[in-house]
């Protein structure tokens, strides 16, 4: 059992890994787009700054770790088949350039691993509504309105400054806000991988299991043992440093022709949204967010300065996110308990 542990926790580090580099996009599209750093450096910054983030609390990783099950029932394999359902997915969202949500497709591949294991009863589905659906519709709304009215607001602050002195001013204020996107974007989504191995610790422990140092071992099911923190912190400063352009692309470009401005308020709004949820738990998706204000800029221009077409089919990509990880989960359980014999 130790070794299908180690393979758990392995699976975990590469989804954080895999989360780093499909979510770089969230604090770097538009700062890259804009030109105020090269991608490389972007990625860097963003890399340190994501590490920084993730070890400055665990709230997340406490309502990853119990709030969604008990984490009583479930097996190592449970936790391993959530992971490969939302690895796959976000893998393929990352292929062809959409920037879904890794954050959904954890919580999707949870409960489709759970309910495959233990049955629907099993997954605790008012959390699900209280803890994921309402902060999936509330967390973009308030990043588009938040966004909107920021860029009201500097519009108006910046109406009788000359437009090169405007230009210059607001490509320094998107470097600093670029900057708290990333260490807000690793507050909240790394704390998600460890939720999930401290739940597969929980896991081992209700199992009776020896075999680990006591010290690796967390002290209660939600508390988040501190070699977690800095693995996942590690983990997903290096995947974000792996890059992403496939989603830069599509956030910094395809939905708006972004101006430094924008981008500062873009990543304002976001990096203050986000980081309130970090501070109250919730695990909301960073890509939801900055997709949402980046938005919120365009519209404060005019409508027609946002491309509806492409939005919508980020839209379609958030709404079908959790029920697809979680079908790949399901075939992910159903697959382990049968080459592992139901253990």
């Amino acid at each position: 059992m130790v070794s299908l542990l180690i393979a758990v926790v392995v699976a975990a580090i590469i989804f954080d890994y895999i989360n780093g580099f499909h979510d770089a996009a969230n604090a770097i599209a538009t700062v890259v787009s804009t030109g105020v750093l090269p991608l490389r450096t972007a990625v860097m910054i963003a890399a340190v700054l994501n590490f920084a983030g993730a070890v400055t609390g665990t709230a997340v990783a406490r309502t990853i770790a119990s709030g969604f099950t008990d984490p009583a029932i479930v097996t190592q394999l449970v936790v391993l088949a959530a992971l490969v359902g939302a690895s796959a997915w976000n893998i393929i969202t990352w292929w062809y350039g959409i920037p879904s949500s890794s954050s959904h497709a954890l919580v999707g591949g949870l409960a489709g691993a759970v309910v495959a294991h233990g049955g629907v009863d099993a997954f605790y589905w008012g959390a699900l509504k209280q803890k994921i659906l309402v902060p999936l519709v509330l967390s973009p709304t308030i990043g588009f309105v938040l966004a909107f009215f920021v860029m009201v607001g500097l519009t108006w602050v910046f109406r009788r400054v000359r437009p090169a002195l405007v230009h210059t001013i607001s490509r320094r204020l998107q470097l600093a806000s670029a900057m708290a996107m990333a260490f807000s974007h690793g507050s909240n989504d790394a704390q998600k991988s460890m939720g999930i191995i401290t739940l597969a610790l929980a896991s081992f422990m209700a199992g009776g299991y020896v075999g680990v140092p006591e010290w690796m071992l967390p002290t209660s099911p939600d508390t988040v043992p501190q070699w977690v923190v800095i693995v996942c912190a590690a983990a997903i400063g290096l995947g974000t440093a792996a890059g992403g352009k496939r989603i830069i692309k599509t956030m910094g470009t395809k939905i708006i022709r972004i101006s430094p401005l924008q981008g500062f308020a873009a990543e304002t709004s976001g990096a203050a949204t986000i980081f309130g949820a970090s501070l109250l738990g919730i695990p909301v998706s960073t890509t939801h967010c900055i997709n949402a204000c980046i938005m919120g800029v365009g519209a404060s221009k005019r409508l027609s300065a946002v491309r509806w077409g492409v939005a919508g089919n980020i839209l379609v990509a958030w709404v079908v996110t959790l029920p697809a990880s979680a079908g790949l989960a399901w075939v992910s359980m159903l697959l382990l308990d049968v080459a592992f014999g139901h253990i």
